[in-house]
Order: C-alpha cells, then structure tokens, then sequence
C-alpha cells in the first residue's frame, strides 16, 4: 500500500525551478532516502509532503489526500523531524515536549507519561530539567526527534537527521530510527551520508536539478551502476558529496 503518490510534482520559487515534474511512490512501512547536492530539491520535496508550502504543479497524496486540501488532517498523522534546531530555548527539556503536545489537542494527562516515555527512548531522562542551552548537540538532535513522535505519527520525515553529529551519536540516532521502523513507521528521509542511506533505507531517490535521476534499493543500484552507494550517487549527479543541503 502506498502511502505517499506524487505525479507531475512541480515547484517554482519565482522564476526558479526547484523541483522539476517528478514522479514517486512511497509504500507503507518502508524507509525511503532522498539524496543528493545542494539545491537538487530534496529539503522542497520534503516541505511539499508535510504541508508546510504546496506544489506549483502535480498531485501529491498522503494517506491517500490531497496535500493542497488535507494539510490540517495529514499532518495530524505525521512526525517531522527538520534541520534546524527549532527548540524553544526558554522552556526545558520536558516543557518542549508537553508545549509542542499542545499543537495536537492532547492534554497534559496524557502527553506527560508519554514525554517521560519518549526522553527514555532518546536518553535524555535525566536532562528533562535543564534548559536548551544546556543541551550537546547531539543531544539536542535526540530531543527534536522525541518531539516528532509525540503525536505518535504513522508517518516520520526526517530531514538531515544526523548533520553535525559526532559518529557515536549519528549511529544512537540509526539505532533510534531502525527501531521505529520495526514497528511499523513509515520513514523518510533526506541525508548527504552515503553509508546512512545503505544502512537505513530500503529504496532511495537520487535527485539532481530539481529531477529525480533513478530510483531504487541501495544494494540493486550498486549492482546496476557498480560500486558503492557513493561511487553511485558521484557517477549520476556528477557532484561532490558537500555536508549542507538547500
């Protein structure tokens, strides 16, 4: 069952287009990466998906909805876990959590146990106390992505979710998203890390200039094109892996 289908998608910013008539499908449960340089439309795609700005052009479904008339219901049902460190520096820890509970009507009763829940499964109990600014980075990566689950979304999109992390804490952040996926989430995910995307993903998009350059499982990519996934990703795109994304 798919639970994303985009056709024709589309997206011009003024004159400039950033995502160039591309076609895709996401099935339910897999983990599904977008790669590729600066400016090749993976973070706009992403955006598309989760509502935050609509398509030029093309339809874009999920959960089987318009994304141009459903925003308010889709994103009831999704988790997003973006670049930017967007975490209130005036609240604590814990008061991230139960504050951005608040967007999804669930009362404090029941978004408290579930806080405490969550700082456990992202290692982060003992800090529930503390400001922001007190936060690692990569601590500060775990607290966003336990906040994109407070909804308990069926949906989480990631995007660039071990950027900056140390390898220690981007393979913690691996271990976290391996098990949402064992229980049935559906992910997505853009990243600039090849051995990330082998790892975690069971289909990846390879998009360069706003267009998607193939589609497929890392292992039959490798097979198809030779070489590791970055060799491919560098034969494709022509480009140099860079650690931003646009």
């Amino acid at each position: 069952m798919n639970i994303i289908t985009a056709k024709g998608l589309t997206k011009y910013y003024n004159s400039l287009k950033a995502v160039d008539n591309i076609d895709f499908e996401i099935v339910n449960g897999e983990c599904f990466g977008f790669l590729g340089p600066n400016g090749a439309g993976k973070t706009t795609v992403m955006r598309i998906i989760y509502c935050f700005m609509p398509p030029s052009s093309g339809d874009v479904r999920v959960f089987g909805m318009d994304v141009t008339k459903n925003p308010s219901r889709i994103k009831a049902r999704i988790g997003v876990m973006p670049q930017e460190d967007n975490l209130d520096p005036d609240l604590t820890v814990f008061e991230n959590l139960i504050v951005y509970a608040r967007y999804f009507d669930i009362r404090k009763k029941n978004s408290s146990p579930l806080a405490w829940e969550l700082l456990d499964f992202v290692g982060l109990k003992e800090k529930a106390h503390v400001r922001i600014k007190s936060l690692s980075g990569g601590m500060k990566r775990g607290l966003i992505l336990a906040r994109s689950l407070m909804n308990n979304p069926e949906l989480l999109i990631l995007d660039e979710p071990t950027t900056g992390l140390d390898p220690h804490s981007r393979r913690t952040v691996w271990e976290k998203m391996n098990l949402l996926k064992s229980k049935g989430t559906t992910l997505i995910l853009t990243t600039h890390y090849m051995e990330e995307a082998e790892k975690l993903c069971d289909r990846v998009a390879i998009m360069d200039s706003g267009k998607i350059v193939t589609i497929g499982t890392p292992s039959r990519l490798m097979r198809l094109h030779g070489g590791n996934l970055e060799e491919v990703y560098l034969k494709l795109t022509g480009r140099q892996l860079v650690e931003t994304v646009v």
